[in-house]
């Protein structure tokens, strides 16, 4: 099978984009406010998004993964807030996609600074409208 290196570059290019401004809908430094509406740009509707936590785990759609990241990212609980991939691995195969991303974040979480690493898995698909995310897991490292 012949692979078009010309596309997978562009295809990379991008995934990276979409990851980058993934990050970014959160960031609320310098008194930005997140646009919470470009997270619907860049992910499906039906995107589900996973956190592990230990054995457990919590489940989330679009709707339930946004509303609590709004209401800290502006209620003053979560100020100064930036998160950033910091390492990745991307495996492109046809229209679907993986990623794995180390990524670090940092704030004040009710006054108190932190600055924590984690893991996501991303999982995308192209759709006649571009690559978009349609899955995502992610699992905060322990101190």
């Amino acid at each position: 099978m012949e692979h078009n290196s010309q596309g997978i570059h562009s295809d990379k290019s991008e995934i990276d984009n979409i990851t980058s401004v993934f990050f970014d809908i959160f960031t609320n430094t310098n008194h930005k406010q997140p646009d919470w509406f470009i997270i619907n740009k860049v992910c499906i509707p039906e995107t589900i998004k996973k956190k592990k936590n230990g054995a457990a785990e919590i489940v989330y759609n679009l709707d339930s993964f946004v509303e609590p990241q709004r209401k800290i990212l502006s209620d003053g609980t979560l100020t100064d807030f930036q998160e950033s991939e910091i390492r990745e691995e991307t495996n492109i195969i046809g229209n679907i996609a993986q990623r794995f991303s180390k990524f670090q974040k940092s704030g004040y979480f009710n006054g108190e600074y932190f600055k924590e690493y984690g893991n996501k898995l991303f999982q995308f698909i192209k759709t006649t409208n571009g690559w978009k995310i349609n899955s995502l897991i992610w699992e905060d490292e322990k101190t």
